[in-house]
């Protein structure tokens, strides 16, 4: 079964954004509830649907599958919940770690979360110095926290 152990992180600088490769990424929610959502995602002409379970610590079940990219386009357009989660995902290596930089658009404008997901929950990695404030506890920065809850409309932006 699937597991994906993840933290997520504020950052502090822009130090980031020469280290690695950018990416577009739409993603939309045919369901969102407390103990589990369904997604799905496109990455420029790929798609997926994906499955995941409540999170219990940093925790949580994920089953990811590709599906036709037609399809997608499909789903995104009539069946997701709006509006639809668009971001920049750029992807940086460091220590044999993958960190994850989203560069949130649309409603979510001015969101920039760094994710890296770990193999245990134990898991010690060094923080890069562009790394700040960790939030992976916080539910508002759950993409399908954002869904219903954009950044364009928090009234503490940090």
């Amino acid at each position: 079964m699937g597991l994906e152990i993840e933290r997520k992180f504020l950052l502090k600088s822009d130090k980031w954004k020469s280290l690695g490769n950018r990416k577009f990424y739409q993603q939309g929610y045919l369901l969102i509830d407390k103990s589990k959502t369904i997604r799905v995602r496109t990455i420029e002409n790929q798609a997926f649907l994906t499955i995941k379970g409540a999170s219990s610590g940093i925790s949580r079940r994920e089953f990811e599958y590709e599906i036709p990219f037609e399809e997608s386009k499909f789903m995104l357009d009539n069946l997701c919940e709006k509006p639809i989660i668009e971001k920049y995902r750029t992807k940086i290596e460091i220590d044999d770690v993958t960190w994850e930089v989203d560069e949130f658009i649309g409603d979510n404008t001015g969101l920039v979360i760094a994710e890296v997901e770990l193999q245990n929950e134990n898991q010690k990695i060094n923080l890069p110095d562009w790394i700040g404030e960790e939030v992976s506890g916080n539910r508002q920065y759950n993409n399908s926290y954002l869904v219903k809850n954009p950044y364009k409309n928090w009234k503490d932006k940090f």
